[in-house]
């Protein structure tokens, strides 16, 4: 049986932030991944959006988190080459019933701790987007996009230069949690003995924990899966920052978000599925797109999306139910020494990630 510090299960941006805070803290890491390269989930399948904190409730861990990690993200991206762009988001109004929820969203940001949202008019925000429709709008200077792939092999650079290791097409069966220690064992038969643990398995986290032995099964929240849909714009972007309507039921609505190289998609929209698999983008949800991007963008031309790719958000709530928080749960919460299960961690996951990692590692200082 091997011995290691600490495990951290799971190799996308979320894990490989925890696993680099907590090598950075002095403790002998191994990173698992299941598949056979980093970030092949939902790290790989996101908008990239560095987001402001917005839209989440005081006081929750999204918007703490996702604050907090914006400011280390953006400092962390510029000290270490990462590409990324402070390019701004508009979020817009495009009906008189809307425009009132545009002041709602402004004091929400402000309770957390985000002071720079602007209350434009239609005029005001059609002269920055010529060919914006609107009725009003809110503009968020310090949202940005990211190059989430360049950031994981950052993060992944730091941790090996730390120490730190990573082991890929490493998936694991169970855990047992006996006499202070986990006792890992892989689907190959490979069995660890573990001071730590955190399992950051995204989408496959509730399921991986129930695999664990001595942990309380009321500790483990069900687990729903709301894909997102993407489609890419044939043509050139007409947009210099990202389009977002005002917020709808499960998610921020069919939102224009650029990419690094100048590539505009539309996406992602809410569809409630069964299997985190199900990750086809079929050519008729795009017949739903036209309406709702028309109602910002009426120039929208026929034919011009095309479908692209698919991500499944790793909920914890299901359809109709309030969205839930960020699950952070340690020792403390259910009463299993060296491990932290990390549920629903869903956007702003990616802009949290760096946030997440000192935030685990704060809860594993002690074990």
């Amino acid at each position: 049986m091997d011995e290691i510090d600490c495990a951290v299960i799971g190799g996308g941006v979320v894990g490989l932030a925890v696993a680099r805070a907590l090598a950075l803290s002095g403790r002998e890491v191994l990173v698992l991944e299941s598949e056979g390269a980093i970030g092949t989930g939902t790290s790989s399948r996101n908008s990239e959006v560095i987001h402001a904190g917005i839209y989440y409730p005081q006081g929750s861990l999204k918007a703490r988190l996702c604050v907090e990690g914006k400011q280390m993200l953006y400092a962390y991206a510029a000290e270490r080459g990462v590409p990324h762009q402070r390019c701004g988001k508009l979020i817009v109004a495009t009906s008189p019933e809307q425009a009132g929820q545009l002041e709602a969203i402004q004091k929400k940001a402000a309770d957390n701790g985000i002071d720079d949202l602007v209350l434009l008019t239609a005029q005001q925000a059609i002269a920055m987007e010529p060919q914006l429709h609107c009725v009003a709008a809110l503009h968020s200077p310090s949202t940005g996009i990211v190059d989430s792939h360049a950031l994981m092999l950052s993060l992944l650079g730091d941790l090996e230069n730390a120490g730190g290791m990573l082991a890929l097409k490493s998936p694991m069966a169970r855990g047992e949690c006996v006499d202070g220690v986990i006792v890992l064992t892989a689907e190959d038969g490979t069995v660890l003995r573990c001071r730590s643990v955190v399992n950051a398995a995204g989408l496959g986290a509730p399921a991986l924990a129930r695999r664990f032995e001595g942990l309380p099964s009321s500790s483990v929240p069900k687990e729903y899966f709301a894909k997102g849909n993407y489609f890419t714009l044939s043509g050139r972007a007409p947009f210099s920052r990202l389009i977002y309507p005002v917020p709808e039921p499960g998610g921020l609505g069919v939102h224009l978000t650029i990419d690094l190289g100048g590539q505009a998609k539309f996406g992602p929209d809410v569809q409630w599925v069964s299997s985190p698999d199900e990750l086809v983008v079929h050519p008729s949800r795009g017949e739903g797109f036209y309406a709702e991007v028309r109602k910002y963008w009426p120039a929208l031309p026929d034919g011009a999306l095309i479908p692209g790719y698919a991500g499944m958000r790793p909920k914890i709530s299901g359809p109709g139910e309030p969205a839930a928080d960020f699950m952070i749960e340690g020792p403390a919460s259910h009463g299993v020494p060296g491990l932290v299960n990390l549920f629903g961690i869903e956007s702003p996951g990616l802009t949290s990630s760096l946030a997440i990692g000192s935030h685990v590692a704060d809860l594993l200082h002690d074990a």
